[in-house]
């Protein structure tokens, strides 16, 4: 299972979906196209967001929030959330709030 946690400043995605064989594994390769997408999006934007990655976990440590920022944290959240709601058993977010 992928599991996702988001606080305000910080984005922690650990684990694999499990969905299917690596290499073919759709909820695997949907989040990260969604979580790289943005990490690349905000990295135009906030030139000191730093990144952190080991085999199973990759860590987005936001450092200056703007607009621009947000929208962006906005968009991959929704489009996580959408992803949870189909593959409730492959991925999992803690917003912690």
């Amino acid at each position: 299972m992928i599991k996702i946690k988001v606080n305000k400043d910080l984005i922690e995605v650990k684990g694999h979906a499990g969905y299917a064989k690596a290499g073919k594994d759709i909820v695997c390769a949907s989040v990260s196209s969604i979580i790289y997408t943005t990490v690349n999006g905000i990295f135009n934007v906030d030139k000191d967001a730093m990144v952190f990655e080991d085999e199973q976990t990759m860590r987005l440590k936001i450092k200056h929030h703007s607009e621009i920022v947000d929208i962006l944290l906005g968009s991959m959240l929704s489009l996580l959330e959408d992803l949870e709601k189909q593959y409730p058993k492959n991925i999992k977010i803690d917003k912690g709030e």
